[in-house]
């Protein structure tokens, strides 16, 4: 894996990967978007009990998807950082911390909306809930932590740390409608029943988080751009790119 890695120790390589990616990733989050918006919000048929409401599935699942998906990614990025020492993947925390509680606060937004007509209730302490919202405080701690520290490399370390112990809530958040009693509904798209969701429900839904997962790499990716720059801003090469722009 270090031989994979090791290239992209350099921050000049890092940061010309990020514009390799960029475009294919803003492109894909634009026509994902688009088509699934429409489909899901425009032409998937009305659930026979839910009636239109249901529609707010479109977001709501996808955000809430990306959100654990998100700090999947961070705690990956932070272990990378520990264990083979590369600053740059304690950069990508740190570009992944604030996309993912926007992502995480999507969610907890949108279920609220939901749950008022379903529950009668904008919230309640449900296990899923109260698990969702424990994640969108540890994004806003691992953020807080990164900020604390005038020294960037302890600031990146503890970070990491507390990316790497919040992983723990994941499984929480994935499991909680089966371990406890709670109002949220089971899962629905990972049961692999075809008869969970109707495929003019599942499919625009499919493209709903792919458009959700390619938003959050594109943003991921220009603030990890961002974070380089400010970084390196001393060395030869950024100058260099700063005089050619």
């Amino acid at each position: 894996m270090w031989k994979w890695l090791h290239p992209y120790a350099k921050a000049e390589r890092a940061y010309q990967l990020c514009n390799t990616l960029l475009p294919y990733f803003a492109v894909v989050t634009v026509i994902s978007m688009l088509v699934g918006w429409v489909w899901g919000l425009g032409f998937a048929p009305a659930d026979y009990q839910q009636k239109d409401s249901y529609r707010i599935i479109f977001i709501h699942v996808p955000s809430a998807i990306l959100s654990m998906g998100a700090y999947s990614s961070m705690a990956i990025a932070a272990i990378v950082a520990l264990v083979w020492q590369l600053r740059n993947a304690e950069l990508a925390v740190i570009a992944i911390a604030p996309v993912g509680a926007c992502v995480t606060a999507i969610a907890l937004i949108t279920g609220a909306a939901w749950g008022k007509p379903m529950w009668g209730a904008w919230w309640v302490w449900d296990a899923r809930l109260t698990s969702e919202l424990i994640l969108l405080f540890l994004y806003l701690g691992v953020l807080s932590l990164y900020h604390a520290f005038e020294d960037k490399k302890a600031a990146g370390r503890a970070a990491s740390i507390l990316a790497i112990v919040g992983v723990i809530n994941l499984p929480i958040i994935h499991y909680s409608v089966e371990w406890w009693n709670t109002l949220h509904q089971g899962a629905t798209i990972t049961k692999f029943d075809t008869k969970a969701i109707d495929p003019s429900m599942f499919w625009p839904l499919m493209v709903n988080i792919l458009s959700f997962a390619a938003f959050v790499g594109t943003v991921t990716l220009i603030r990890l751009k961002n974070e380089i720059l400010q970084r390196e801003k001393h060395r030869p090469w950024v100058r260099a790119l700063l005089n050619k722009g």
